[in-house]
């Protein structure tokens, strides 16, 4: 079916499209907060700038457009008839950067969820919501286990740390007793008149062969 609208009329529709705060986030984050969750949203200090975060859980959500995020198989996703060829390249960059930005959170130990506005329709929004809540709370579940198992690698950390300056310690003043003794000796001998019991050159550098 050819498009109905020009190409100018195409673009200005395209460009009236809010990128921030459209309604399927506002869906999202009523949700959310109603199942007690708080969260922060558009996050620029993170890669993607997620719509929403929460990092209780290690969970950063996008929510996406189908259009213009490329949902394969979704009815949502219709490449328009007239200028195709930059829609097409225009929706493949979006995708190659959705991964990219998705590769960059993982790394830093976030948990990525996507949630696809077709998802949200009054048929299915129910049961969208509620898998994600659950998937949330697993996050959260993960988060306590990992940030536990941290505390318990740093705590063993510290404890080594401990036990080798106690060991260096330990090892420091017995080498100091080693070579002390030949110098106490020495004193012992001398203030009781007695000869010193080991060779001169053992203890004094000064005399000549």
């Amino acid at each position: 079916m050819a498009d109905r609208m020009t190409k100018e009329q195409r673009h200005k529709c395209m460009s009236h499209i809010r990128s921030k705060d459209t309604r399927p986030e506002l869906l999202v984050r009523k949700a959310l907060f109603a199942a007690g969750f708080r969260f922060r949203v558009n996050v620029s200090s993170l890669p993607g700038t997620p719509d929403i975060v929460l990092r209780k859980y290690n969970t950063a959500i996008f929510v996406n457009g189908c259009f213009w995020h490329g949902h394969p198989g979704c009815r949502l996703y219709t490449i328009p008839k007239s200028n195709t060829r930059f829609w097409q390249e225009k929706v493949e960059k979006n995708k190659r950067r959705d991964a990219a930005v998705a590769l960059r959170l993982e790394a830093r130990g976030w948990n990525v969820i996507t949630v696809w506005e077709c998802s949200l329709d009054s048929s299915h929004r129910q049961d969208t919501i509620a898998s994600l809540v659950l998937q949330i709370r697993g996050n959260g579940r993960k988060a306590r286990l990992e940030s536990a198992e941290r505390r318990e690698r740093l705590a063993a950390a510290r404890k080594e740390a401990a036990d080798r300056r106690v060991r260096r310690s330990d090892l420091e003043e017995e080498i100091s007793k080693i070579y002390d003794i030949p110098a106490r000796i020495r004193r012992a001998s001398v203030a009781d008149g007695d000869p010193i019991p080991y060779g001169q050159d053992d203890y004094d550098d000064s005399a000549s062969d």
